[in-house]
């Protein structure tokens, strides 16, 4: 089963020091941490911002390929946990047609804020992602996660990248 989900944050991983997307449910009850590079974690957070940037960025140039290809963007599932990497999937309409491709969830989420298009989470990748052991720090994975699920919106303030 497929739960749509809102960028609750963006922020940088206390034990890691990487970028880290928070989604999280409109229930509140689910947060997904994803981490990405920073490169990736700055086109999502122009985006979030509404920076214009002089350029089109990548997935400004996607978009408007898309949408010149009579293309729209339906939307975006995170859709598998391998070996603790991230896939999703952009579900696209051209003339009618439906069109899946395979993309890293953090281009699909930049491409799904530039176009408006809802971002989902298969419900099992939510479930092994709380179990994910794939480093030596399990307590400090622990801790976050716990942190992470603990987090209110006045607690993430603005985006602190």
């Amino acid at each position: 089963m497929q739960i749509e989900m809102t960028i609750k944050g963006l922020m940088v991983d206390p034990v890691t020091n990487m970028p880290i997307i928070i989604l999280r449910d409109e229930a509140g009850d689910r947060v997904l941490p994803i981490w990405v590079g920073i490169f990736e974690a700055n086109a999502i957070a122009l985006q979030i911002e509404n920076v214009a940037t002089p350029r089109p960025m990548t997935h400004d140039l996607l978009r408007n390929v898309i949408q010149d290809l009579d293309g729209a963007v339906q939307k975006v599932v995170v859709s598998e946990l391998k070996e603790n990497t991230f896939f999703a999937v952009i579900y696209l309409t051209v003339r009618g047609e439906a069109v899946l491709i395979d993309a890293r969830p953090s281009d699909a989420i930049a491409l799904a804020l530039r176009t408006k298009a809802p971002i989902y989470v298969e419900e099992d990748v939510i479930d092994n992602a709380k179990t994910l052991d794939g480093t030596p720090e399990r307590t400090d994975s622990d801790r976050l996660q716990k942190w992470l699920e603990s987090l209110d919106s006045d607690d993430l303030g603005k985006y602190k990248m």
